[in-house]
């Protein structure tokens, strides 16, 4: 009897695709839900309990958590779990969890005022990088070279950002312009690829289309990465890592991340491992 899998995303891209197609040859199928169509109740979801499990891939930094928190109090399996995916969702959350657990991530200060945010510029001067506590793919994320400019940007930051969007982080700004992506299946990082600008964007994310190589692990990366699992669990992740005098630190984790640039530089059947680790799971 071929298992279905529920796969709720807001829409069907190059991975949602590839994961369908390559399931099927797995005996397994694949099922897109929308996730704008739910409207899951506090302990009913009955709409999702004829598949075997769910496989959360919204883009959006708010559903994904929420639908997951309700499909596992249905008992559905989940993947990733909802605590994982709310601590991806927002960055100062991991990066509190990563550092109690020893993981290195970069210094950096909350802002949520004016006057966090001139406290922040002094004891982390410009260049620095304001981004959104909650967000990805590199939006939001603004280069401040020079104070007074950095107070032009906070303007619109007031006038522009309402509730949680004025909530922000501010950090050192690590000039290498490179970064990498340490693709993870349960526990096994099946991939990573360097990202790096290419000249018109300073950001080195992978969404922004820049530069890419593969790169085979070293010790210092496998520890960082396996203390990121240790703390969020096995599960679908993109680890971004950026290398510092001191050694590598994370960045951010991706609880539902595009793989097409990792899959494209490594060679990796990223798809295959995912839809492998899918049937594994609802076995």
């Amino acid at each position: 009897m071929t298992r279905t899998v529920a796969l709720i995303a807001d829409r069907v891209g190059w991975e949602e695709r590839r994961l369908i197609d390559t399931a099927a040859g797995l005996g397994l199928r694949i099922e897109w839900v929308n996730d704008e169509s739910l409207a899951l109740g506090d302990r009913d979801a009955a709409s999702l309990r004829e598949h075997a499990a769910v496989l959360v891939r919204s883009r959006s930094y708010t559903r994904g958590g929420l639908i997951a928190t309700l499909t596992e109090a249905a008992r559905i399996r989940t993947l990733n779990t909802a605590p994982a995916i709310h601590a991806c969702e927002n960055k100062l959350t991991l990066r509190a969890q990563l550092r109690a657990a020893g993981v290195p991530v970069p210094d950096f200060r909350l802002v949520l005022s004016r006057r966090d945010f001139e406290k922040a510029l002094t004891e982390l001067p410009p260049p620095v990088v304001l981004k959104p506590v909650f967000g990805g793919m590199g939006k939001r994320v603004t280069l401040l070279r020079d104070a007074d400019s950095a107070q032009s940007v906070y303007d619109y930051v007031e006038d522009l950002g309402h509730g949680f969007e004025q909530a922000g982080l501010v950090e050192p700004y690590l000039a290498s312009g490179t970064s990498l992506r340490c693709f993870t299946v349960g526990r096994e990082t099946v991939a990573i690829a360097e990202f790096r600008s290419a000249g018109t964007d300073w950001r080195s994310n992978a969404a922004l289309g820049n530069r890419n190589r593969a790169v085979d692990p070293d010790p210092e990366v496998r520890k960082t990465v396996d203390g990121v699992l240790d703390v969020l669990g096995p599960g679908i992740y993109g680890i971004d890592l950026f290398a510092t005098p001191n050694g590598y630190v994370v960045n951010e984790v991706n609880h539902a991340p595009a793989f097409r640039a990792v899959a494209s530089a490594t060679g990796v059947d990223i798809a295959a491992a995912v839809a492998r680790y899918v049937q594994e799971e609802t076995g």
